[in-house]
């Protein structure tokens, strides 16, 4: 279904926000006109955006951002949009059909606009989710984009007669794989090694485990591909698996990528399910690396790269996805914050990276998760189930999608294996 837009002014962030908010999301084939004569004329589905209104027709009044260039110091101020007792920002007149302009409000999420401006970088070089606007202003837990779409779409309906949406929920699980086995094929320096740091640390029961994976009495406690896999056919769950392939050095720590074995399993996952890679440390800070073990990556695998994730460092923004774009890798699964549960860009929806720098839209797509197993480290589990499963009815009700980010260490102990798939069992 078509829906024609009446704009006094065409700029690529205009195009940009209108493609992912009436198309991704509403489902609508967006078209543009700035003749007043062709838009009174179209009898289909149709809003003006625009400074003032032409007549009766749908009207979201311009804040402003969408006519701009570059960065500039945004004054916000966020308020209660009581219709529906959620957040929002850029409010405009009370001529307009809403009371702030959404796309302008998308937009400065969406393209993740703060993290261009002046602000204390966090031990990792990256933007601490302390600074954004979401988490100061006690938003961070909800899609708003979505949730501002569906009442636009609603409003939309009382003029005209739309379309049903077809999409539902879903629960996806990226899978990182910084180390594929925690003892098994690593060497026998490397054995060697960690077991002399076990026993002057006194941790006799990774001794313990080491051994018994070794002389094969047990299975490595990494090695949980194949509980996955049918625990996520079981419940319906979708997968992608993401291995790293760097050179071993402080902060990449896996089985040589030139094993066999290692080869096998990577080749192994691909016959079940979705595969990307994960990216080391210093790839994340070098372009010539990530080239290295993006060629690694598809000479194994033989086919081309298109998928990534970042697990553990987080994001430089805006360099990690600058990086991946000039590799013409398609989609990156990296958009959220490692250590703090929510959405990082407002939205549960894949979008298209907005290069600001540029201003343009790029051909690389993020898609957001909300929680990052890394939070598992410090927060309370208890809480963090309550959060999602409120978080799944707000999900279920917009028909949107659940991503989160796991690795194949957090299922190696069954204490945490066992709540963690109760987990998902309720999230499915």
């Amino acid at each position: 279904m078509e829906i024609l837009v009446y704009v006094p002014q065409n700029t690529s962030r205009l195009h940009y926000i209108f493609d992912q908010i009436c198309g991704e999301l509403l489902g609508f084939k967006v078209k543009f006109t700035s003749k007043v004569e062709n838009f009174i004329a179209f009898q289909g589905v149709k809003f003006s955006y625009a400074k003032n209104r032409l007549g009766n027709e749908v009207f979201i009044q311009q804040f402003g951002l969408l006519e701009e260039q570059g960065i500039s110091d945004v004054s916000i101020i966020v308020e209660t949009w009581e219709d529906l007792d959620v957040p929002c920002f850029f409010r405009v007149s009370n001529d307009s059909d809403l009371p702030f302009d959404i796309f302008s409000a998308s937009f400065y999420l969406l393209s993740r606009y703060e993290e261009y401006q002046p602000h204390v970088k966090n031990e990792f070089s990256c933007y601490p989710f302390e600074e954004s606007l979401a988490y100061q202003k006690q938003f961070l837990h909800l899609p708003v984009v979505e949730i501002w779409a569906a009442q636009f779409k609603a409003i939309l309906a009382k003029k005209f007669d739309l379309q049903p949406t077809t999409s539902k929920y879903s629960l996806q699980l990226n899978i990182a794989i910084a180390e594929a086995f925690a003892y098994n094929h690593r060497g026998f320096v490397r054995l060697v090694g960690a077991s002399f740091r076990d026993i002057f640390n006194l941790k006799f029961k990774s001794i313990y485990y080491r051994i018994k994976s070794i002389l094969r009495l047990s299975k490595d406690p990494y090695d949980v591909y194949d509980e996955l896999i049918l625990f996520a056919r079981k419940h319906n769950i979708s997968t992608h698996f993401f291995f790293q392939l760097s050179n071993y050095t402080r902060n990449s720590k896996s089985i040589s990528h030139h094993k066999r074995i290692y080869h096998k399993l990577i080749k192994s996952m691909g016959d079940y399910s979705q595969l990307g890679i994960l990216p080391g440390f210093e790839a994340i800070q070098d372009i010539k690396i990530l080239s290295k073990e993006k060629k690694r990556w598809q000479a194994i695998v033989n086919r081309n790269l298109n998928s990534s994730l970042i697990k553990n460092y987080g994001i430089n923004f805006p360099t990690t996805f600058e990086f991946l774009n000039k590799l013409e890798i398609q989609q990156d699964f990296s958009m959220g914050y490692p250590n703090q549960l929510g959405y990082r860009a407002g939205t549960a929806t894949p979008f298209y990276f907005y290069d600001l720098s540029l201003e343009q839209v790029s051909k690389l797509k993020l898609t957001p998760y909300v929680m990052n197993s890394k939070l598992l480290e410090k927060a309370n589990f208890s809480g963090l189930e309550a959060q999602l499963l409120r978080l799944k009815s707000v999900l279920k009700k917009h028909h949107l999608p659940l991503y989160l980010v796991v690795s194949n260490a957090d299922f190696s102990e069954d204490y945490l294996k066992n709540k963690l798939f109760k987990l998902l069992d309720k999230l499915s």
